[in-house]
């Protein structure tokens, strides 16, 4: 998760009380609510480093595959 509805909506699918036992996370707002109190500010931005190196990595790949597709369409002189 990277933002803060992220992880709130993660947090709330992920949930799985024991029986008997309320749930703990019931909406959004207190959802956020709780992690911010308990866990602080910084929890709600959990996974942000993972996900930015995940698309920072499939954008080097991306823009390497683009430079390689249009030189090679370049000299076949489809482009």
């Amino acid at each position: 998760a990277t933002t803060p509805l992220a992880v709130a909506k993660t947090r709330i699918m992920l949930e799985n009380p024991v029986e008997g036992q309320a749930k703990r996370y019931v909406g959004t707002y207190q959802t956020l609510s709780i992690i911010f109190k308990v866990e602080g500010a910084t929890a709600l931005f959990k996974g942000l480093a993972p996900r930015v190196t995940w698309i920072t990595v499939g954008g080097f790949i991306f823009f390497g595959a683009y430079e390689q597709a249009t030189q090679l369409l370049w000299k076949s002189g489809a482009w």
